[in-house]
């Protein structure tokens, strides 16, 4: 098979391996820095050595199905590419979050913007992560896994090093401060075209732990910042609030380095459109989305909102503590899809969306009777909550659209039903790329929600009774859809 031509410099035999410094048997191929490579086993073709070569480390025969492929070296590779992918994404949702916790010290550093405005600092980082979360999904098999890993990780330099230099001046307008923290949105964008890369790498039957454990180490990166950030800022005399971003370069540089020197392309990654436009045509879809954006969403808005409501409404408790919300609904996440397994998604997700109502109700109380103990731990219950609903939430669509296709190939011919399968597995596909974009516009919703409501009424309270409501519609929503008796998908036990 012939490649487009790469540098002369690059390796001419598939048995060599730059991830390592000896030859690996089994799958020398398969890493090797770009060309045509064989299947595990194989020796490889004169004539493919002296094929010209594409430029980059691609992998043109990759079948991770293949028991004895994904044991001779598959695995070893689809491992490696995953945890470089979870260093980068996690310090994708570092960067989305990093104004969750400059906004709450931008008083210290002599900024005077009022609360509205600093919502609006918080919430349009998700509003442009949830926008570019779509076209993220693509860029992998446009440019290739590796190619775009390295390229997404550098595009977190703008916003870093964009925050660094507006920090520094009390006297920048607002509108320029609300332009730098858009660009944050870049890193929530890389949450999309992570999954995407990762599922090409693994057989079915494991791609929901690495997509699990991609998502979960992802998530931590919000915690991080939020742990890290105060502590930096004020290392020495004073605060320097560029450190936010200047703290953030040689990661991002590690990051790319990792990705550029370690991380394969896999040729037979495409774009699949039809999954998505079959996605947008099965109902299911917008039911899971809307569900999603109560918990994904409220994951993300809280995190996003958390250390702006301590600084405002418990002016005399540290900041040091808030990452504390990121860290529970991160590592609660896994524990949402696990229950789910055991006693299906819905029951799990209304469950979630009950308990979710019972910390806002807490949140509410706690505010009238400036009780910080009770509002912290509020929160934290509303956190752990919306882990499990993340991860209950995101366990329903392969069970969602499996049962519907089902019910749907009763009715088919026997020749047409494996045909039929297939397309619902494609568009089961399709959903999580549109809900998790979905999904995401919490994270605006959220922050925006609490600044309209602190100035129509000078309380939160009342977006929290909004909030209390919206979890409840959620949660009969998923009954009645999914759990209702006498409903089509009851009976799967979704």
């Amino acid at each position: 098979m012939s490649v487009p031509a790469g540098p002369p410099s690059q390796a001419t035999t598939t048995t060599d391996h730059p991830a390592t410094d000896h030859p690996a048997p089994a799958l020398a191929s398969v890493a090797a820095p770009s060309g045509t490579v064989g299947r595990p086993g194989t020796a490889a073709d004169p004539a493919t050595r002296s094929a010209p070569r594409r430029r980059g480390r691609w992998i043109d025969d990759w079948d991770p199905e293949d028991p004895t492929f994904w044991r001779d070296g598959g695995r070893k590779v689809a491992t490696r590419n995953l945890g470089i992918s979870v260093f980068a994404e996690f310090l994708g949702f570092a960067v989305w979050a990093l104004w969750s916790i400059v906004v709450p010290q931008l008083g210290a550093a002599g900024f005077t913007f009022t609360v509205d405005q600093q919502f609006w600092l918080i919430a349009v980082p998700s509003l442009v992560g949830a926008t570019l979360r779509i076209p993220y999904t693509f860029a992998v098999p446009l440019f290739g896994g590796r190619n775009w890993t390295v390229v997404s990780a550098l595009l977190l330099l703008v916003p870093t090093v964009a925050l660094a230099v507006v920090v520094q001046n009390p006297e920048t307008p607002f509108g320029v401060m609300l332009l730098v923290a858009a660009l944050a949105g870049v890193g929530g964008g890389n949450f999309a075209s992570s999954m995407a890369n990762i599922s090409f790498f693994y057989p079915e039957k494991e791609k929901g732990r690495a997509l699990g454990l991609n998502a979960a180490g992802g998530n931590l990166g919000t915690a991080a910042v939020q742990l890290a950030v105060p502590l930096v800022i004020v290392a020495g005399a004073g605060i320097a609030l560029e450190r936010a971003g200047l703290m953030m370069i040689p990661f991002i540089l590690l990051a790319a380095f990792l990705a550029w020197r370690y991380m394969d392309n896999l040729s037979h990654a495409k774009a699949d459109f039809r999954s998505f436009a079959a996605a947008t045509r099965n109902r299911h879809t917008w039911i899971i989305s809307f569900l999603y954006i109560g918990t994904f969403g409220s994951f993300i808005g809280y995190s996003g909102a958390f250390p702006t409501l301590l600084k405002n409404q418990f002016p005399e408790v540290t900041l040091s503590i808030a990452f504390l919300g990121a860290l529970v609904g991160s590592v609660s996440r896994p524990l949402g899809g696990t229950i789910a397994d055991r006693v299906g998604g819905a029951r799990v997700t209304i469950a979630a969306f009950g308990v979710m109502a019972v910390g806002a109700f807490g949140a509410i109380q706690a505010l009238e009777s400036h009780s910080f103990g009770l509002f912290f731990g509020s929160f934290l219950l509303l956190f752990v909550a919306t882990g499990v609903g993340n991860g209950a939430t995101y366990r329903m669509i392969p069970a969602v659209f499996s049962a519907s296709g089902e019910l749907a190939a009763e009715v088919l011919p026997d020749d047409e039903r494996a045909a039929h399968r297939t397309r619902v597995r494609k568009a089961a596909a399709g959903c999580i790329g549109i809900a998790g974009a979905i999904g995401a516009f919490g994270g605006f919703l959220i922050p925006r929600g609490f600044a309209i409501s602190n100035d129509l009424a000078g309380s939160l309270v009342p977006a929290l009774w909004i909030f209390i409501g919206v979890y409840a519609v959620m949660a009969v929503v998923t009954w009645a859809v999914y759990q209702r008796r006498g409903a089509p998908m009851a009976a799967a036990g979704i």
